[in-house]
């Protein structure tokens, strides 16, 4: 794509950037008396009808029907939807090793048709994957054939998943694309050493979990995770990451929140930014988090969680 498509292309972000959820409106949603006024209130901003879930959608499909106006070539934002893929290869593993058809448990939205997935795990048919899919899936597929151990299946595809995202932010040779292939992983890597210490998970474990990253160093995360979660905390304290510990310290979600917001704080700069791809893949990073956000407050609305409560869990915005 030209320098000067890309020039266009910012401009209309920087329109659509105006119309993103800002502090403000986010406090109007948490003091709504229920979710039929939260979604009235969405509506009147520019959002979709119907139920929750549509809205959701709705909103979801917006912003890829915007980007693919803009953008000839949309593969250059593949890597925002190879964790849709690689849930879909997990789903149809799972459903080729057991009796009956789920459709309900795939995603619709990914780099590869969840239905040729499907066709190339139930007939064993690898090579209608990507290359980067094919070894994962036979050897997902035999583990699980093997061994019924759903965990180290999901160990394998998950691990899969976060090695394509890091090598292709690098391979994109763009600074936010590379930025946030890291962060996808090193954030993978922390809730998954902090999970496998609370439950006793091995060193094996560990290792086919983890990985690689260029900001953490894996094997000392592994001897951390090993030892303790203070040791896991005395790690994190000499990297990039140390302003993780304290949420770590408060809870999961609390670390959850903090991960979303490192992403938007790290992406922020793009808003001042008036050339080349990085504003429009902010813009959708941008709108994955307030489709996320909407979703926590309309959830916690349906729930009758406390206003406060559903406060702890909302993610800062990007404007």
């Amino acid at each position: 794509m030209s320098e000067n498509s890309y020039i266009y292309a910012v401009a209309r972000i920087r329109t659509k950037e105006m119309q993103l959820l800002n502090a403000s409106f986010l406090e109007q949603l948490l003091a709504a008396p229920d979710e039929a006024q939260c979604l009235r209130l969405l509506q009147e901003r520019g959002w979709g009808s119907g139920s929750a879930e549509e809205v959701l959608t709705q909103e979801h499909q917006k912003t890829w029907d915007l980007i693919a106006e803009l953008v000839g070539d949309m593969s250059v934002f593949d890597v925002f939807l190879y964790q849709n893929d690689y849930h879909n290869l997990k789903a149809a593993v799972k459903e080729a090793c057991t009796a009956g058809k789920h459709p309900g448990i795939y995603m619709q939205q990914g780099t590869v048709p969840y239905t040729r997935i499907q066709k190339a795990v139930e007939g064993r048919n690898f090579s209608l994957l990507p290359e980067r899919m094919r070894v994962v899936a036979e050897k997902a597929m035999n583990t699980l054939l093997h061994t019924r151990d759903g965990q180290l299946c999901d160990c394998i595809i998950d691990k899969a998943a976060l090695e394509a995202i890091e090598q292709a932010g690098k391979d994109s040779k763009e600074e936010l694309l590379a930025l946030y292939g890291e962060l996808v992983v090193v954030t993978a890597d922390i809730k998954t050493a902090v999970r496998a210490q609370k439950t006793g998970k091995d060193r094996a474990f560990l290792e086919r979990s983890l990985a690689s990253c260029d900001t953490l160093d894996i094997v000392a995360l592994t001897d951390a995770a090993l030892t303790g979660f203070s040791a896991i905390c005395s790690y994190l304290e000499k990297t990039p990451y140390a302003e993780a510990v304290p949420e770590l310290k408060v809870s999961a979600a609390a670390f959850e929140r903090w991960c979303d917001n490192l992403l938007i704080h790290r992406i922020h700069p793009q808003l001042h930014n008036p050339f080349g791809i990085g504003p429009l893949a902010a813009y959708i990073l941008a709108r994955e988090s307030e489709i996320k956000t909407v979703r926590i407050i309309l959830s916690g609305k349906r729930n009758d969680l406390s206003e406060a409560s559903i406060r702890e869990r909302v993610r800062e915005t990007y404007v």
